[in-house]
């Protein structure tokens, strides 16, 4: 009987040091390929930011990024001028569309026109999207898609409005949508940081 142990474990320990050492083998070779495929993953692995149309209740047509959040701009950053950053504390109210490291585009999605999407680059060299020349915004007021809660709000040296897709701001007039339709009102609240 005992006999037959020790062959039943040493066949099983021959039998799991193949199954071990195959496992080590596959892993080895995995890992080599892993890494030239973590390499080109790393450097395809940032998700295009992606600058779109959708219609927002009261404001019509307008910009939202690629999770269908309101896009603004802000109206002393007319000719790319970037007024709102991260030294002065802007952009932890109204998060920037800044370009991941080594992308240089924004994707353009339905509704807009491509011709108007750009980039503006800071001091630091970071590149952030621009639509008509203006820098794009998204408002930490703004909980989910289809809220456009930053309308008309003055901070930062100027007045955030809603982006069009004609490259307008939406003002409560209703120009820039595109589509002659805006809010029924606005209403302004002023900021002081």
């Amino acid at each position: 009987m005992k006999h037959t142990r020790r062959t039943a474990v040493r066949r099983g320990g021959t039998a799991g040091s193949l199954v071990l050492g195959g496992a080590l083998l596959l892993a080895a070779c995995s890992s080599s390929s892993g890494t030239d495929a973590g390499a080109s993953a790393s450097s395809t692995t940032a998700p295009p930011v992606v600058v779109k149309a959708a219609t927002v209740a009261g404001f019509g047509t307008v910009l939202v990024d690629g999770s269908g959040r309101t896009l603004y701009m802000l109206t002393s950053e007319q000719g790319g001028k970037l007024t709102c950053t991260d030294n002065n504390g802007c952009t932890k109210v109204w998060p920037d569309t800044e370009l991941p490291s080594g992308v240089t585009s924004a994707t353009a999605g339905s509704g807009i026109q491509p011709s108007l999407l750009g980039t503006v680059k800071d001091a630091s060299g970071h590149l952030y999207v621009t639509y008509g020349g203006l820098p794009l915004y998204t408002y930490s007021g703004d909980s989910g898609a289809g809220q456009a809660n930053g309308e008309g709000i003055q901070s930062f040296g100027g007045t955030w409005y809603v982006l069009g897709v004609s490259g307008q701001p939406v003002t409560s007039s209703g120009t820039g949508t595109g589509s002659g339709s805006g809010p029924a009102a606005t209403t302004t609240t002023t900021y002081r940081y």
